[in-house]
């Protein structure tokens, strides 16, 4: 009877413990306590990693030895896809070490580069010694046939490590649920990169295309049919769900304005980068050193005015700017030195808008102001210059002396200027009571909601060439720095095409806590002593006070 009870006691615990491993598998509780939510995925990233279907394997190449603040970021890392890995069990990870097989840094270094993913050199500061590590910030992530490439470090212009890390651990969601959208999700949208104006060429808009195409379809399209038959040009532009137009310098004649015009009547979205003078930096490598700014005629005053802006044909001048690099020496001694070079403004962000929160600075290029105007559009400044500001009317001589001389701080009084507008609603036809320039069927005077972005620069797409090659758009190659170009204008198009999803991610704030270093060294001593004679003292008085407690006990 004792030996049936406690067999049948056995297979009942058995039975529980074969229920409880079934339920935890299939039914999970999660608790997420800290204090800014960093580990609860967003809805949009959790409705992405439902979708995944198929095993998704990611290699994270954040594994080895490097400095405590990196360590923070693998760490971070792992949590997040531990989250991701508990939400849909599809997805998988794993940390590699690109050194562990002990191979040259520097070999590795240039495969990782020919992948086109960048390793990031550190300098690292420990004991008051310095020393160089080189760590390989990026995953890669497998779906079947495909892999994408996500860059887990942002590149942040004079951040220090802690920053840098700061803000890669904020931008982490949204890079995994990012690639993992690449992966699983089918283009289905539609640009028209538009040509025929006299816009920037292919190879130098090449960088941004190339991103671009990882989420939409991308095709060119010109307005020339436009002149002799409208009507139809007017019916293939429909089929785009977007036109962007990269630096028009050709004007546009009323058949090509009216048929833009038709399109964002029914509901096409636009996003222009158009510029009001003409100016380029190429200009002043000439025997004189200096080139006139001109202004430049788009035949668009009419068409940006009607929908509520108006870009000046003035130069925003600005004491927060990009450095231009110039060469000194010749030969084997040529030296490329920065410069400062006020037409070149970084832009700040007077708001928090989701298409330019947590990016960095975007570089403008003899950028021109951008006016608002009162009409029912809603408009949102998304990038502007610094307080630090001048404007200087065109036609205006530019020099490279310039580059010499201390500007005047006092002179630099127009404040915040306008440089890049979201314009969002229902607008109005620029035609509306006025001749058409020919006859279309459904003329439509006033739009359904739509979106418009207007930057009064079109060099911020502009990428630059070496070699033949296109480089990354915001890169600046002698200088080091990236800028924020790439990011702020992908962030715009996925915004102007409603793939609010991820930009959405974008918007959670994490804060981190590190440790301060300068402190920690100063009192590295102190707190050695505190951690090894701590537990002894302890010790002791919890030994001393036993001894007197059963001294106690024996006694009475």
């Amino acid at each position: 009877m004792r030996g049936a009870s406690k067999i049948r006691s056995l297979l009942i615990l058995l039975v529980i413990l074969i229920a409880a491993n079934f339920l935890a598998s299939e039914f999970y509780l999660r608790f997420d306590l800290t204090h800014d939510q960093r580990y609860s995925l967003s809805p949009a990233a959790k409705e992405i990693v439902a979708e995944v279907e198929q095993p998704i394997t990611f290699d994270v190449f954040l594994e080895g030895s490097f400095p405590s603040e990196f360590r923070r970021l693998q760490n971070e890392t792992r949590q997040m896809l531990e989250e991701f890995s508990a939400y849909n069990r599809n997805i998988k990870f794993n940390f590699v070490d690109p050194l562990e097989e002990g191979g040259d840094a520097n070999t590795i270094a240039e495969e990782f580069y020919r992948m086109g993913m960048t390793p990031a050199r550190l300098n690292v500061k420990e004991n008051g010694k310095n020393s160089e590590s080189i760590i390989f910030p990026w995953a890669i992530a497998n779906y079947g046939d495909k892999t994408v490439k996500i860059p887990l470090l942002k590149n942040q212009i004079g951040a220090t490590d802690e920053e840098r890390v700061n803000a890669s651990v904020q931008q982490l969601e949204y890079s995994l649920a990012d690639g993992l959208s690449k992966l699983i999700y089918p283009r289905e949208k539609k640009i028209a990169v538009m040509r025929g104006n006299g816009e920037l060429p292919d190879a130098e808009i090449a960088d941004f295309i190339k991103t671009i195409q990882e989420y939409y379809f991308m095709a060119p399209f010109t307005l020339d049919s436009a002149t002799v038959n409208p009507q139809k040009t007017l019916e293939d532009l429909k089929d785009y769900d977007l036109i962007l137009e990269p630096k028009p310098t050709q004007p546009y004649t009323e058949n090509e304005k009216y048929v833009l015009d038709q399109y964002l009547m029914n509901g096409g979205k636009m996003l222009w980068l158009a510029e009001a003078t003409n100016m380029e930096t190429d200009s002043l490598f000439n025997e004189r050193g200096s080139a006139i700014a001109l202004p430049r005629n788009l035949n668009l005053g009419d068409y940006f005015f009607s929908y509520g802006v108006r870009i000046n044909p003035k130069l925003v001048n600005d004491l927060y700017s990009a450095p231009i690099i110039l060469a000194s020496g010749s030969g084997n001694n040529t030296r490329f030195n920065p410069y400062p070079w006020f037409y070149s403004p970084l832009t700040s962000s007077p708001n928090e808008h989701p298409i330019i929160n947590n990016i960095e600075a975007v570089k403008f290029e003899y950028a021109n102001p951008i006016d608002t105007l009162a009409n029912d559009i809603e408009k949102t400044i998304l990038l502007s210059s610094s307080p630090k500001t001048k404007l200087e009317g065109v036609p205006v001589q530019i020099n490279l002396d310039l580059v010499g001389e201390k500007p005047d701080i006092n002179s630099y009084n127009s404040g915040e200027q306008a440089l890049a507008v979201l314009l969002e609603g229902e607008f109005k036809s620029v035609y509306k009571n006025r001749v058409k320039p020919f006859e279309i069927t459904n003329h439509k005077n006033k739009s359904v909601d739509s979106k418009m972005l207007v930057i009064s620069d079109g060099d911020v797409i502009k990428n630059d060439i070496q070699g033949g090659k296109p480089m990354e758009l915001g890169f600046q190659r002698y200088t080091g720095n990236t800028y924020g170009n790439k990011e702020f204008l992908l962030n715009a198009v996925n915004y102007l095409l409603d793939d609010n999803g991820l930009i959405d991610i974008r918007s959670k704030e994490i804060k981190l806590a590190f440790l301060d270093k300068e402190k920690a060294a100063a009192q590295r001593q102190q707190w050695q002593l505190i951690n090894l004679a701590g537990p002894l003292v302890i010790l002791l008085i919890f030994g001393i006070a036993f001894r007197f407690y059963r001294k106690w006990k024996y006694l009475n």
